[in-house]
């Protein structure tokens, strides 16, 4: 039987711990989680009550004043503790600056 928990990212996740806003594209629902790690494709959001795997999201993450914004799907669910998301492939350069910023910085302390 194949690992399911196979580690499959393309890019370097750092602890980082940012406030989220999630808003589920198709029902309106939304929660707030916080992250628990951060990449520049996608990040972990720590909720009780997860979003089901293939969810659309908007995804607001904030860190002091800066906001990082884009839309995310849901590719990974453990019920009852959290969601890792991966963000669209068309973030915005302008969002990316940020993001890359805060890894930057979450770099420098791993």
């Amino acid at each position: 039987m194949p690992d399911v928990m196979a580690d499959r990212r393309d890019a370097p996740r750092f602890p980082l711990i940012l406030i989220a806003e999630i808003k589920e594209v198709v029902t309106g629902a939304k929660m707030m989680a916080r992250t628990s790690d951060v990449s520049r494709t996608g990040c972990y959001l720590d909720t009780l009550s997860p979003t089901p795997k293939g969810a659309m999201v908007q995804l607001r993450l904030t860190r002091g004043e800066e906001i990082f914004q884009t839309q995310a799907k849901v590719v990974y669910v453990s019920p009852g503790r959290g969601m890792g998301v991966r963000f669209h492939e068309y973030v915005a350069e302008a969002q990316l600056l940020i993001l890359d910023r805060w890894l930057g910085d979450a770099s420098r302390y791993t």
